[in-house]
């Protein structure tokens, strides 16, 4: 899967080849690279790559990701070129908005009911996957409409969680 990424302000593409824990990647032209990924605790990621160890501290923001590695700051934002294919052109600002699940997995916690009040960037839902929990946030401020997500399901990509208006 191929992903588009702006790292402090640097346009790249990354291609990933397989998925953690034994993770396999190129970013940009450069050569594959591998890396060895464990998930400690939520938002800590321990890396082995190269020989080297990292930690990384990730943090969810309204407009990305912050990344702190040997106390370096990366500001990030991830972009899957399928979704901007699929939906950039019809969508505009629409009046209510689905949040679908980027990947298959098991949801494990439903943060919200219909009829909450919530603010853009607030969990909705927490989907694990591939041995990671997934917060999907509210991509504004408004009101839960539904919220087709129950606790211990199967959900499949692409598949909605929950809508907002």
């Amino acid at each position: 899967m191929k992903l588009q990424v702006t790292i402090n302000g640097i346009d790249e593409t990354i291609e990933l080849l397989a998925p953690a824990p034994g993770c396999r990647f190129r970013l940009g032209q450069d050569a594959e690279r591998a890396a060895e990924v464990q998930v400690p605790e939520p938002g800590v990621y321990s890396v082995l790559m190269s020989g080297r160890s990292y930690d990384a501290r990730v943090e969810e923001h309204p407009s990305g990701l912050v990344i702190a590695l040997e106390g370096y700051r990366f500001e990030v934002a991830v972009r899957d070129p399928r979704r901007l294919a699929r939906g950039a052109a019809s969508r505009g600002r629409q009046a209510i908005e689905s949040i679908a699940s980027p990947m298959p997995g098991k949801v494990v916690r439903v943060l919200v009911a219909p009829g909450d009040s919530v603010e853009t960037g607030q969990g909705l839902v927490v989907v694990e996957a591939m041995k990671m929990q997934n917060e999907m946030k509210s991509p504004r401020a408004g009101r839960v409409v539904s919220v087709a997500a129950r606790e211990g399901a199967t959900v499949a990509a692409g598949e909605v969680l929950a809508t907002v208006e």
